[in-house]
């Protein structure tokens, strides 16, 4: 059996993963940090700080994982973007790369993100648009992003690198776009769009979870962008909340506004190599998510990402 270790795995992204792998039959060890540990009891859970070479190096000695579904980095909002957490992370990924094939690992996936890339007009593409990353959170990205990849290249074990664009859906901190969109009209009150012009690449995380299991399950081998494919002004991504949720008029969207900026993937390589399609279209997967927000406590659903790590 295919016996995967999930790094993140009470967070946004993994806590969807985890069901999915279960029903691709893995094996599944999961990781979450001391007092974090929760979710689908089927997987074997550890507690374990990978920020620790020593616990990472007791950890894979006793799983062995044939595969490795690494999600877990700092991503506390409002702070990623340059903390210094950042370079804690990007050594911490040399590690678990190190100690993953010395377990004797086959299997490598790591989450990546989108702004590890040049900016472009044009949608981006896996070899094509250059790695020129603009912020700390990017250039630690790329960094392990590039190590990683020569490394396990070296060592002749299969690996991929999933940049993730944009995405929503249940579970995400209740500061980011979508959630503060719906727990601010779900009180009657008005949302000033800031940016309504700028056009984004936005996922339903279902789909990202999804697109990861299907990555980790197929020999693709590189760069593989995790998005949509579809273009989507904020402030269309905001007023279909707003009307989903039946408050279009507590929207403020100025659509004077130049657009600033685009980031919009070709996500080619995911569809056809990796033989990935997604369950939500964009107007479904907002309104699902405006529903689960309905039915949860919002302004106390932090619980998965209340450490910063996903």
């Amino acid at each position: 059996m295919k016996r995967v270790l999930l790094t993140g795995a009470s967070g946004f992204i993994g806590s969807h993963c985890l069901p999915q792998l279960l029903d691709a039959g893995y094996e599944i060890h999961a990781v979450a940090p001391e007092g974090v540990m929760s979710g689908d009891m089927r997987a074997q859970w550890h507690t374990a700080d990978l920020l620790d070479g020593a616990q990472v190096h007791c950890l894979m000695t006793a799983v062995r994982p044939t595969h490795l579904l690494h999600l877990a980095w700092f991503v506390a909002p409002g702070e990623f973007w340059r903390s210094p957490e950042n370079m804690r992370w990007l050594e911490s990924g040399l590690v678990l790369a190190r100690e993953f094939a010395d377990a004797g690992g086959q299997r490598s996936v790591v989450a990546g993100t989108c702004v590890e890339y040049s900016e472009s007009t044009e949608p981006l593409v896996e070899g094509v648009t250059p790695l020129r990353p603009a912020t700390l959170y990017g250039a630690c990205k790329a960094a392990l992003h590039l190590s990683t990849a020569s490394y396990f290249s070296e060592r002749g074990i299969s690996h991929s690198w999933g940049h993730v664009f944009y995405l929503y859906g249940p579970g995400e901190h209740p500061s980011r776009l979508v959630p503060s969109v719906i727990r601010t009209l779900a009180k009657g009150e008005r949302f000033a769009c800031k940016h309504p012009s700028d056009v984004r690449d936005y996922l339903h995380v279902e789909d990202v979870a999804s697109a990861f299991v299907a990555i980790l399950g197929s020999e693709v081998e590189g760069d593989v962008n995790i998005a949509s494919g579809e273009p989507i002004t904020v402030g269309n991504l905001v007023t279909t909340v707003a009307r989903v949720m039946g408050r279009p008029d507590l929207v403020d969207c100025d659509p004077s506004i130049p657009e600033a900026s685009r980031i919009v993937a070709d996500n080619a390589r995911l569809r056809n190599e990796a033989g990935w399609k997604p369950r939500f279209s964009g107007g479904d997967g907002l309104a699902d998510t405006v529903r689960w927000c309905q039915k949860s406590n919002l302004a106390s659903e932090s619980k998965l990402n209340e450490h910063g790590r996903l």
